[in-house]
């Protein structure tokens, strides 16, 4: 589950991280584009590592927690999740916290995810769904070149937009 890259550790998040995830999920311009109900205390934050560490028991999902090498605490999230029956596709999902955008640091853990989804589980396309205002995902997603799906609409989300990014063959 761990993966490393040049500046980051993404590792599995557990209930030692509770202020981290109370912490990212709850930030507002975190959830400027993202529609949830952002955890209120710790006990949120907890049921929600714990609800996670189930999908991930049940191979529903792969979530990693972002820290810097040098630090223990989680800057932001990636995951991939929402698989296909025949586990060929699956979605991405990120968050990292504002003062940590602009610095290359998602870019770098989703080049990893989606090579960890591409080669060790054989994922033939990854999905993302993002806010249609939110230009740093967009921008992120393109420059992985992520393709736009032109009339694809993410169900009960207008205002989302899909990209898809196929397997080099």
């Amino acid at each position: 589950m761990r993966i490393e890259t040049d500046r980051f550790i993404l590792k599995e998040i557990d209930e030692s991280h509770v202020d981290d995830i109370l912490k990212i999920r709850s930030n507002e311009v975190v959830n400027q584009f993202v529609k949830r109900i952002p955890p209120k205390t710790n006990y949120n934050a907890l049921d929600f590592i714990l609800t996670i560490k189930k999908r991930i028991q049940n191979r529903e999902t792969f979530y990693w927690g972002i820290s810097q090498k040098d630090q223990a605490n989680l800057i932001g999230t990636i995951c991939l999740w929402k698989f296909s029956e025949d586990r060929t596709e699956a979605e991405v999902g990120y968050e990292l916290l504002p003062e940590f955008h602009r610095k290359g640091i998602m870019s770098e853990a989703l080049y990893a995810v989606l090579n960890f989804g591409f080669n060790e589980l054989n994922l033939q396309e990854i999905l993302a769904f993002t806010n249609k205002f939110n230009e740093n995902s967009k921008g992120l997603l393109l420059k992985h070149d992520f393709v736009l799906q032109e009339g694809k609409i993410d169900e009960g989300f207008p205002e989302n937009l899909v990209f898809s990014l196929k397997k080099n063959k």
